[in-house]
C-alpha cells in the first residue's frame, strides 16, 4: 500500500514510468526501446518501494505504559550523545540519531503518547543526513511532545536527497504512541532527544522499525 503523504509523488512517478514503457513499445527503435523499458520499470519499482507503508504493530505495553519511548522511522541509530537542547529542554539531554536510506520505509510516526507542547518547521541546508552539524543545520520539523511522564522532543531532518518534509503535526495535539505524524522523502534522518536520566534500551549501529521497536523509558 502507497502512503497518503506520498500520493503527490508517486503518482506523478508512476505515470513517468508508465510513459516510458509505452514509449518503448509504440515510438522507440532498437536499443533505445530496452533503455526506456528498462528506465520506466526502475521508476515503477522504486516509486512503489519507496512510498510504500507497510503495517507495523506496535507493542500493546508501549501503548499502555506512556513511559515507553518507540522509534519513529525505520533506519540505523547512527549517533547517541549527550548534547545541550536550547528549545524545548532547555538544558542537557541526550540524542538518539536515526539515518533512514533511500531503501528504507520514510513513514514517521509519533514516537510517545502525549500533548504536542512545542512545533517549529525551521528552513535550512542539505548536507549529508548522516553528518552531526545536520541536526542543527537542515531543513526539519521539530516536534516537542509532554506527558506525565516528561518530555521528548524530536526532529525530521532532510538530508541531500530528502527535499521535502511532510508533517502533519500542530502544537496543542493529542498524539497517541505508534501514530503516523508525516513522511520524509528520499533520505533523511530522525533525532530523538530525550532526558539525561531516560534509560536508553538500543545500541549504536542497531536497525529500527518504526512504531515497533523501543528505543527509551522516561523516568518519573
Amino acid at each position: 500500500m502507497l502512503t497518503k503523504y506520498g500520493y503527490d509523488n508517486a503518482i506523478p512517478m508512476l505515470i513517468i514510468g508508465f510513459s516510458l514503457i509505452l514509449l518503448s513499445g509504440f515510438v522507440l527503435q532498437s536499443a533505445w526501446a530496452w533503455v526506456s523499458a528498462i528506465l520506466g520499470i526502475f521508476v515503477i519499482l522504486f516509486t512503489l518501494w519507496f512510498f510504500r507503508d507497510p503495517q507495523r504493530t506496535i507493542p500493546t505495553h508501549a501503548l499502555e505504559d506512556h513511559s515507553l519511548i518507540i522509534a519513529p522511522a525505520d533506519g540505523k541509530v547512527v549517533e547517541i550523545i549527550e548534547m545541550e537542547e536550547s528549545e524545548f529542554f532547555k538544558g542537557k539531554a541526550r540524542q538518539i540519531s536515526i539515518f533512514l536510506s533511500p531503501l528504507d520505509v520514510h513513514v514517521n510516526r509519533s514516537p510517545v503518547s502525549g500533548t504536542v507542547a512545542f512545533y517549529r518547521y525551521m528552513q535550512g541546508d542539505y548536507m549529508v543526513a548522516w553528518h552531526p552539524k545536520a541536526s542543527e543545520l537542515n531543513e526539519q520539523s521539530r516536534i516537542g511532545v509532554q506527558n506525565a511522564f516528561g518530555k521528548v522532543f524530536f526532529k525530521q531532518i532532510t538530508g541531500v536527497l530528502a527535499r521535502r518534509i511532510v508533517c502533519t503535526v500542530n502544537q496543542g495535539d493529542t498524539l497517541q504512541t505508534g501514530e503516523q505524524i508525516g513522511m520524509m522523502k528520499f533520505g533523511s534522518r530522525m533525532d530523538i532527544i530525550v532526558p539525561l536520566d531516560a534509560e536508553i534500551l538500543i545500541h549504536k549501529d542497531q536497525r529500527t522499525r518504526g512504531g515497533e521497536t523501543i528505543i527509551a523509558k522516561l523516568k518519573k
